[in-house]
């Protein structure tokens, strides 16, 4: 049997004791040093390092010479665990010896030392196994904040413009809060990014953070998904399941585009929001919660208020804390530094050497319109290096025309030099079909690319339908 990296230091100065603990200890194949004294003891400590030291309370140099030893072992190395060893009228300063830091105490007169020895160590080594897992997960954890810190935190939204620093100081008065939190943006403009350093700069960080898509998921379902279901409740209810609502107790539920949601389920949202209670579906008992509600929309909310598509006392309950968020266009400030950014990230994800990026082509990005806003600049970046043969990218990299043969641009949308002049439904139209056909009739990807909800896509695809075009 190999030899345990466990390492013992034996210290006692009856030589019947010390060889008896030393050999069975050597006989569960630990490492095992021997001192007869303190002094011996103290050089031993002092040139290795021990999992634990087993030592007699009295040695010869000092009545209480073990004490000397387990004071130097906790102020030298205090993962290391000490075992004492006691004759009869030195339990009390055993018990001493517990409060100064000793894992435990052996009775040395009881006939039982090596057996109870032999017990104890192993009860060491559990201990000390125990304590590394615990501090290997201390370790996860604050690795895991780190990485939260860096991608949610406030550092994460990148920017300089006035507008960006106004966000800041929204979010850091807002985030500590409970306030319900309601962000209106274009597509692109990082709601998400924003809900999310809002929940991780929160005392709620520790807890859930659940996002639901209003706009991706069928009337049919939503309202089970937010609400959860009993088993039986309806056809295809194989199993009672949580909703959203229930896995963020505690937590924040952040629903995205909220407009999207029909106005049966918004009466629903209401109940909740108001009373912080409501039932699964199939069952009438009623589940209270505490969660942070965040909502996101990229509408127009007050048109849709006007036009009966939104309830006006939802949008009041949800409105407690408004964030608007500005298009790029009106932040061009800020596009160096996102630049530079997604230059570091996706040079590292695509393995490419990219030192930066000429005057050329920055000042070509700073004044383009950039409609899809962050996440179409994000793209474009990433297409670029994935494009780019060269240290540094250059204008041409950010053409639609680049791409070398047999790539094909991600770039949806139509060449300026294009002397074709179109209705702006027709252009809609186009981009719409063209988005399909490259994304293979994923609608998912499409409706991203082109910025809108996925139930705007289908909705503009029923029309074409209509209209007696053969739509797939």
């Amino acid at each position: 049997m190999e030899e345990s990296p466990f390492r013992i230091l034996v210290v006692d100065d009856e030589e019947l004791v010390l060889d008896s603990v030393v050999m069975a200890m050597e006989r569960l194949h630990y490492q095992v040093d021997a001192a007869p004294d303190v002094k011996t003891a103290m050089s031993h400590l002092e040139d290795n390092t021990y999992h634990l030291v087993i030592s007699d309370i009295r040695l010869p140099e000092d009545k209480y010479g073990g004490m000397a030893i387990l004071r130097k072992v906790k102020e030298n190395s205090p993962e290391t665990d000490v075992l004492m060893m006691t004759g009869f009228g030195t339990i009390e300063n055993a018990v001493e010896a517990i409060r100064m830091g000793a894992f435990d105490y052996i009775e040395k007169g009881s006939g039982l030392l090596i057996p109870t020895l032999e017990l104890r160590v192993e009860k060491v080594i559990e201990n000390q196994e125990r304590r590394r897992e615990f501090s290997h997960l201390q370790e996860q954890n604050r690795d895991l904040r780190s990485e939260l810190d860096t991608r949610y935190g406030f550092q994460s939204i990148i920017g300089r413009s006035r507008k960006t620093t106004e966000l800041f100081d929204q979010l850091r008065l807002v985030a500590g809060s409970k306030a319900t939190v309601f962000i209106q943006g274009a597509s692109g403009t990082g709601k998400e990014l924003v809900a999310r350093a809002l929940h991780y700069n929160s005392p709620r960080r520790d807890k859930p953070f659940i996002k639901i898509n209003c706009a991706a998921m069928p009337e049919g379902l939503i309202e089970s998904e937010l609400f959860g279901h009993e088993k039986g409740a309806f056809t295809g209810a194989i199993k009672t399941t949580k909703g959203k609502f229930e896995l963020a107790d505690g937590g924040t539920l952040l629903l995205d585009e909220i407009s999207e949601m029909n106005s049966l389920l918004q009466a629903k949202l209401l109940r909740v929001l108001q009373e912080r209670e409501f039932e699964k579906i199939g069952d009438n008992r009623t589940i209270h919660i505490d969660v942070r509600i965040i909502a996101t929309t990229n509408r127009d909310i007050q048109e849709y208020i006007r036009d009966g598509k939104f309830r006006e006392d939802l949008f009041f309950r949800l409105n407690v804390i408004p964030i608007i968020l500005a298009p790029l266009s009106d932040k061009r400030e800020d596009i160096p530094l996102l630049v530079e950014y997604f230059i570091g990230k996706f040079a590292q994800e695509h393995n490419r050497e990219i030192d930066g990026i000429s005057e050329a082509a920055m000042n070509h990005l700073q004044n383009q319109e950039w409609p899809g806003n962050v996440r179409e600049l994000e793209n474009s970046v990433e297409r670029s290096i994935v494009l780019c043969e060269e240290r540094t990218l250059q204008l041409k990299h950010f053409s639609p025309d680049s791409a070398p043969a047999g790539v094909q641009s991600s770039t949806i949308g139509f060449s300026e030099r294009s002397a074709e002049v179109i209705s702006i439904a027709e252009m809609e139209k186009r981009m719409i079909l063209r988005a399909l056909e490259q994304f293979d009739n994923n609608r998912t990807r499409a409706a991203e690319a082109l910025g809108i909800s996925i139930r705007t896509l289908r909705n503009k695809l029923r029309e074409y339908r209509e209209a007696g075009m053969d739509i797939p």
